[in-house]
C-alpha cells in the first residue's frame, strides 16, 4: 500500500484497513506457525501496512 493511498482515505476509512490488515495479519502468523504461509515475507509487509495506517491516522487526528 503507497502512502498516497493512504492520504486519501479518511480516519474512519483508515480504521476499516487497520482492521482488515490486524485480522490478515492475524492468519497469516497462524498459516505460518503450521507451515502453510507460501511467502513469510507477506508478514513483514503487513506489519509495516498497519504502521503505515497508524502513522496517517495520528497526523490526520493531530490536525
Amino acid at each position: 500500500m503507497k502512502a498516497a493511498e493512504i492520504k486519501d482515505l479518511s480516519v474512519a476509512e483508515l480504521k476499516k484497513k487497520r482492521t482488515a490488515l490486524s485480522k490478515e495479519l492475524f492468519d497469516a502468523r497462524i498459516k505460518n506457525s503450521i507451515g502453510q504461509l507460501s511467502n513469510p515475507v507477506e508478514i513483514r509487509q503487513l506489519r509495516r501496512n498497519i504502521a503505515r495506517i497508524n502513522t496517517a491516522i495520528v497526523k490526520k487526528v493531530a490536525r
